[in-house]
């Protein structure tokens, strides 16, 4: 039995490789081989994530225009509800775990409040990033590489920050229109013939020789967002934004310090739409959530980018089937208890408000009954992260076979989305898929993340 695998887990993979085996035996013989599992870093991903010219979703890039972040329901509810429901909805959400938690409401217990609200304590962020020591300031030549080498150096110095996978994203007259208009806090973002970067109290001014957006994830714990809709999901991913706090500071100073700008998030979802890069970066698809899904992690990531003038070689988009296998799994939507996720087979261009900017053919999520329904339970939900297929952990080589048949075969997709939910899905649609109490007796990893998946160097 593999060492890190309870018996119940165990006995219960056994059972899906019963079935999986049938489909693995019909399946290429390449998605199982020595490629695969001798080669699992970074620059070598399983031979069923395909480099692709264009990414899996459709784009019609003449209707992509620069989106004011305020139109989100993250900060522009009020555009879609009454200001005074989104009073009374704000106040119910910050309230309510106070009143399960003496009610004695699973996952709500005071230590899980307390949890939740230490996750997201950490270090600030910004624009301009922090002050470091430039090599004019050291009195020696900046640091001049090939973009080549330049990716594979930022790519070394990210991990070691603590991203798990990273990108590159040129920017031209098409995924420039993926950077803001306007930040979330109303500061104006513009693109100027200017030779630094700028912050005034209107105005965030990028040069325009600032030509590429490195792109990463952070990892969340698939423990943690288990346990949605309670304050222990939640703080899985307040814990994820205070980690990358850091990361971005950390990186904004070495950028600095080999003598070139970091522009990044002034805040929470500032300067550019995050799955839009993840996905034109190659680090995973687009999907039925709206979100990125990554070939690793599935969902269980946080994107974040960062603008800066050091040439890098641009990373492709990929087709590792996974867009394909939303349009027959469904399983995000039927476990959504807001009904927020559409069931539609096929994604479409149709909007479904104005907090969707349109111009990607997706399945476009419902946010204003979405955001409501963080008010019922206080948190930021997050099941529809929890019960993706993708979500399972890659503890044994099941998970890894159904990943590579999902990849290449799609006429099982229907039939693995399927025996995912009877496997490993649990709980009621608006419940945690797994005990919340059991959480704190689990033998947890640092930051409850497994760092070796996907790295053949860990």
């Amino acid at each position: 039995m593999p060492h890190n695998l309870s018996r119940r887990e165990f006995l219960r993979d056994m059972g899906l490789f019963g079935v999986g085996a049938g489909v693995a035996s019909i399946a290429p013989v390449s998605l199982f081989g020595e490629d695969w599992l001798d080669k699992a870093g970074l620059a070598s991903r399983p031979p069923w994530v395909r480099e692709v010219d264009k990414p899996t979703v459709e784009i019609d890039w003449d209707f992509i225009y620069r989106f004011d972040e305020r139109n989100t329901v993250r900060r522009g509810w009020n555009k879609y509800v009454s200001q005074e429901e989104v009073d009374r909805l704000g106040a119910q959400q910050r309230t309510i775990g106070n009143q399960y938690a003496l009610e004695g409401r699973p996952g709500y217990s005071i230590r899980d409040l307390a949890l939740y609200s230490a996750s997201g304590v950490g270090a600030t962020q910004s624009f301009l990033g922090p002050d470091a020591q430039t090599p004019e300031d050291r009195g020696v030549p900046r640091w001049e590489g090939s973009p080549e080498d330049n990716a594979a150096m930022v790519r070394a110095a990210l991990r070691s920050f603590g991203a798990s996978t990273v990108g590159f994203v040129e920017l031209d007259e098409n995924t420039e229109k993926l950077i803001y208009a306007i930040d979330p806090d109303g500061k104006k973002v513009e693109f100027q013939d200017v030779d630094q970067p700028d912050e005034t109290e209107d105005t965030r001014v990028i040069p325009r020789k600032a030509r590429w957006v490195i792109v990463w994830t952070v990892q969340m714990s698939s423990e943690g967002m288990t346990r949605c809709p309670t304050p222990l999901g939640a703080a899985t991913t307040s814990l994820a934004y205070a980690r990358n706090r850091a990361i971005q500071g950390r990186l904004q100073s070495f950028l600095k310090g080999i003598g070139y700008m970091a522009l990044g998030e002034a805040e929470t979802n500032a300067l550019g739409i995050a799955p839009a890069f993840g996905v034109m970066a190659g680090l995973g698809e687009l999907s039925r959530l709206n979100r990125l899904v990554t070939p690793e992690y599935g969902p269980m990531v946080r994107v974040f980018k960062l603008v800066t003038d050091l040439p890098l070689a641009p990373t492709k988009p990929i087709n590792a089937g996974i867009m394909n296998f939303c349009k027959a799994c469904k399983t995000c939507a039927e476990y959504c208890p807001s009904g927020s996720l559409s069931f539609d087979s096929e994604p479409s261009y149709e909007t479904r408000g104005g907090w969707n900017r349109g111009g990607v053919k997706t399945w476009y999520e419902n946010s204003p009954t979405c955001r409501a329904y963080w008010a019922e339970v206080g948190t930021n939900c997050g099941i529809c992260f929890s019960v993706c297929p993708f979500s399972v952990k890659d503890k044994a080589l099941i998970h890894k076979m159904v990943k590579g048949i999902v990849g290449v075969t799609p006429i099982f997709d229907g039939a693995l989305a399927s025996l995912s939910r009877t496997t490993y899905l649990g709980g009621d649609a608006d419940k945690p898929q797994k005990d919340t109490e059991e959480w704190w007796e689990l033998d947890y990893a640092e930051l409850g993340i497994d760092t070796t998946v996907g790295h053949k160097d860990a």
